[in-house]
C-alpha cells in the first residue's frame, strides 16, 4: 500500500490519487464539464480516433433516442438527456405512485479547425449512442509520399 507523509501521518491512498487525476483524464480534454444531476452514474464513454473520424459511444442501455439531446456550440459538443418515470397503482386497500427522474450531461471539447461539424451523426441502437464525428479532408493523415531526387 503506498503511504506519504504529511505533518509526521500516514496518508493511505496518496499516490494513487495523484495516478487517478494524471492518467483518468481522456485526451484532448473530452471530459469538460460532465456531471449527473441525480448522484447517479455517469453512462461510460468510449472515444475513438480513425483515420477518417472520431467515434464516440455512450453506454445508456433502457433509454429511447427522444430521451437525448445534443448540441455543438463552437467546439463544445454536449450529449445531455432527462428521463422521467410515473407509475400509479391503484389497488382495493392503496393506491401507490412511484416516479423516478433521471439526468445526466456530458461535455467534450473538440479539437479546433479539425472535425466537420456539418457532418456529424447520430445513431441509438440496443443501448448504445453512437457518434460519428467525421475529420475535415485537410486534417485527415496523408499517407506518406515518395519524393523523387532529380
Amino acid at each position: 500500500m503506498n503511504l506519504s507523509k504529511k505533518n509526521g501521518r500516514q496518508i493511505p491512498g496518496f499516490h494513487r490519487l495523484l495516478f487517478d487525476d494524471m492518467f483518468g483524464r481522456e485526451l484532448f480534454n473530452w471530459e469538460n464539464s460532465n456531471f449527473s444531476n441525480t448522484s447517479t452514474t455517469l453512462p461510460s464513454v468510449n472515444i475513438k480516433e480513425t483515420a477518417e473520424n472520431y467515434e464516440v459511444d455512450v453506454a445508456a442501455p433502457g433509454m429511447e433516442k427522444k430521451d437525448f439531446q445534443i448540441t455543438l456550440d463552437g467546439n463544445l459538443l454536449t450529449i445531455s438527456s432527462t428521463r422521467e418515470h410515473n407509475e400509479t397503482i391503484k389497488e382495493e386497500s392503496f393506491t401507490r405512485r412511484e416516479f423516478s427522474y433521471q439526468s445526466f450531461q456530458r461535455s467534450f471539447e473538440l479539437p479546433k479547425n479539425v472535425v466537420d461539424e456539418e457532418q456529424i451523426t447520430a445513431r441509438y441502437e440496443n443501448g448504445l449512442l453512437n457518434l460519428t464525428i467525421p475529420k475535415r479532408e485537410e486534417a485527415k493523415q496523408k499517407p506518406p509520399r515518395l519524393i523523387e531526387i532529380s
